[in-house]
């Protein structure tokens, strides 16, 4: 068994579509409309090697969502780790994410358990661990 997506309800589908593909090298799918349930969604899909197991994420977007309260740490999923390979991959991106504006909410470091990682808000505030 492997997990075959993560979805994430979206207030700006098109930033957030945007941010995984400029900063992590995801491709998309075409946009999936169901305008009866006012309804779109997309497939985003990662480089082998970056999420080695093919998960994929889906942005979805429907007016009826409410907002994220953004509580930082609580139950429930937290955050999802991406994989860019290297020590010195996650510092170059770190930095790169930070110069342009983008919430830095854990500094590259190595952890206890074994992995050298940094955190990153997205445009939407989902925590995204960057991992070697």
């Amino acid at each position: 068994m492997r997990i075959e997506h993560l979805a994430i309800w979206s207030k700006d589908i098109e930033a957030l579509r945007a941010f995984y593909m400029k900063y992590f090298g995801a491709t998309s799918n075409d946009q999936y409309v169901n305008p009866t349930k006012q309804f779109q969604s997309y497939f985003l899909s990662f480089p082998k090697g970056q999420v080695s197991t093919g998960c994929r994420l889906e942005l979805m977007q429907k007016p009826s969502i409410p907002d994220n309260l953004n509580i930082g740490e609580a139950t429930g999923i937290t955050h999802f780790a991406m994989s860019v390979g290297s020590e010195s991959a996650v510092n170059e991106l770190t930095e790169k994410l930070r110069s342009d504006g983008f919430s830095i909410v854990g500094e590259p470091r190595w952890t206890g358990d074994g992995y050298y990682e940094s955190m990153v808000l997205d445009p939407e505030g989902n925590r995204v661990e960057i991992v070697a």
